[in-house]
């Protein structure tokens, strides 16, 4: 585990955290009906462990698989709520939906595909008593993505932390440990297109890092497409950073800097040396270029007025289908 820092950098103050708290994990599922039973029974047994009072917040994001039949077996008094919500929102509604139920003094979030190991429970646990407010975990490798994926979260980070107030550490995933605190605070953030993992990093507090070795899928296969990686990208790039709209700017500049030497040096070139300007071949490929510079600078600059039109729409983030409603705080046994 990676020493006690805060969220700027530098060592913080202890203020070690005494008593027994209470603790909600949010699980955000998506076809998961093969993994939440195995999942479910994993987690509680470690809840168990260390908890004298834990619930389970599952939270439905339109599955279409057996995930509703999977889990009805654990709504009957074992800690754990059921949450569907009224259609596929994506990771980020979902982990919103589940914020906005929790009712723990800690709230801890993770996939439902086993692949954050219950087990590094003790190790953030430890962290927040020790002063942390908010526990992260970071991948150690990123081995069996492909290169593809690697080379895109690298740029992803460099161009999101190039022109952001608050870098976001890369690696860093949903699966984390919140005090009350900070799940108060991003509770109270407004807009409708959330990036979490930004928004993490924007609300501050104090962070340690906890690195962990992911599992492998217990079954199934993640159902992120590079299309929906993408989408997510955007959302994160538009929603904390101005540095493709400062870097179009940068080029339109560079460019009309460029055609006003070229323009002097053709004159120039004309009066001194009798040479012919050139014809209408050059004119038409410039044309073209440029034509393509300012569709794709309006395409960027699109992206951020949709996402204004958006969040001015102001509909919900979600919508829920059926709530089972609070569940009994409990350490009951496995069905």
């Amino acid at each position: 585990m990676t020493p006690l820092t805060a969220g700027g950098g530098g060592p913080i103050a202890s203020s070690a955290r005494d008593g027994t708290p209470s603790i909600s994990c949010i699980l955000p599922a998506f076809n998961e009906g093969e993994t939440l039973p195995a999942l479910l029974a994993e987690l509680s047994n470690e809840l168990r462990q260390h908890f004298e009072r834990w619930e389970i917040v599952v939270v439905n994001d339109g599955s279409s698989d057996d995930t509703e039949i999977r889990i009805a077996p654990w709504l009957k008094g074992r800690g754990v709520r059921y949450v569907s919500l009224s259609r596929n929102f994506g990771k980020e509604a979902a982990l919103t939906a589940g914020l906005d139920r929790a009712r723990g003094d800690l709230v801890l979030l993770m996939d439902a595909d086993l692949q954050h190991p219950p087990a590094l429970i003790p190790d953030m646990l430890r962290a927040w008593r020790e002063g942390a407010d908010m526990v992260y975990t970071v991948r150690a490798t990123r081995g069996g993505e492909s290169f593809l994926k690697k080379l895109g979260t690298r740029i992803f980070y460099r161009i999101v932390n190039a022109g952001s107030a608050v870098p976001i550490p890369a690696n860093a995933g949903d699966f984390r440990l919140l005090d009350r605190a900070v799940v108060d605070a991003l509770k109270s953030l407004p807009e409708r297109n959330r990036f979490m993992k930004g928004l993490y990093a924007w609300v501050g507090f104090r962070t340690v890092a906890v690195a962990y070795e992911p599992n492998e899928r217990f079954a199934g296969e993640s159902t992120f497409s590079m299309r929906g990686l993408s989408r997510l990208a955007v959302t994160g790039v538009t929603a904390f950073t101005n540095a493709p709209l400062r870097l179009w700017s940068a080029v339109g500049a560079t460019i009309a800097v460029g055609a006003l030497l070229g323009g002097v040096w053709f004159i120039v070139e004309h009066y001194t040396m009798g040479t012919d300007v050139p014809g209408w071949a050059t004119l038409a490929v410039s044309m073209m270029f440029f034509s393509g510079v300012q569709l794709l600078s309006i395409g960027i600059l699109g992206e951020y007025v949709g996402r204004i039109f958006d969040e001015v729409k102001q509909r919900p983030v979600y919508l829920v289908r059926h709530d089972s409603g609070p569940s009994d705080e409990s350490a009951a046994e496995a069905p």
